[in-house]
């Protein structure tokens, strides 16, 4: 995660001034921690393939959110979930390095921005947040941002970039987000993410399991038949892995719905030559 981390750093950087000597020291240094860490972790999939990086990148934002997510529904307050709603908005934001955002997760990213920073909000103002995505207006992102870079460098040890454009406070929604549809645990697994931030002072026994709604498997796809026709192009192949990667990836958060849709896509794409 921190080596796609550095890279989306790193492509960012070349795009905002790659010119400016105080600019070119800051990304020569980056780009050979980059190096470094790909003679570090020569043989680790995520880092060498962007298909299982992508992966592991969007599997543990996700992770993120729905523990900040369930939290929220639960209506358990605190400042490690605040972070978490800003990490993972911070983790899609990263998934940009492997292509376009899925609408699915530019939504994700959205309401976790919007929800870091209400409750930020509510809490330094002593009020008490409404769980939930309940319909409010946009709240400003800035002051989430300069809090969380100001302790990250007490929490990790090390001194991590204090913002980025991206979240300057003209860009924060300011719409309500009644429209936005995230159903409780939407994605989420069975049980609590594994990796719970620390000292939240919350057990793992609060959050209650969300009913999982498992997909019909296609009809169709027990009668068709490839025919001997079908070609699969290399792309096609790098679709069906990144599909079954995805499900491996479910399964270990023990989200059937998702494993199950995934499968379903990679099978029908080397049966039938589409998705």
């Amino acid at each position: 995660v921190s080596f796609q981390g550095r890279l989306y750093a790193m492509q960012t950087g070349m795009k905002i001034d790659s010119k400016t000597p105080e600019c070119r020291k800051f990304l020569s240094k980056l780009m050979d921690q980059l190096e470094a860490m790909k003679k570090q972790f020569g043989d680790n999939e995520a880092i060498t393939q962007e298909i299982v990086g992508s992966a592991h990148v969007e599997n543990y934002a996700l992770k993120m959110f729905l523990y900040a997510d369930n939290e929220d529904r639960a209506g358990q307050f605190h400042k490690n979930m605040i972070k978490s709603f800003y990490t993972a908005s911070l983790l899609i934001d990263v998934l940009t390095v492997f292509g376009e955002l899925s609408e699915e997760n530019a939504q994700h990213r959205k309401y976790a921005r919007w929800k870091a920073a209400y409750i930020h909000n509510c809490l330094k103002n002593g009020e008490t947040p409404q769980p939930g995505p309940i319909g409010m207006e946009g709240e400003s992102f800035a002051d989430v941002e300069r809090e969380e870079a100001g302790s990250s460098s007490v929490h990790s040890g090390t001194t991590q970039p204090a913002s980025s454009s991206t979240y300057e406070a003209n860009n924060i929604p300011t719409s309500n987000y009644t429209g936005i549809h995230i159903p409780p645990g939407a994605h989420a697994p069975a049980n609590t993410p594994a990796e719970v931030p620390h000292n939240t002072g919350v057990t793992s026994s609060t959050i209650q399991p969300a009913p999982q709604n498992i997909p019909l498997v296609d009809p169709s796809l027990y009668s068709a038949q490839s025919g001997g026709e079908v070609r699969l192009t290399p792309e096609d192949f790098a679709r069906a892995q990144k599909y079954c990667k995805y499900a491996g990836s479910a399964l270990q958060y023990e989200d059937v719905s998702t494993a199950v849709q995934n499968l379903q896509k990679a099978l029908k794409l080397l049966i039938t030559g589409r998705e």
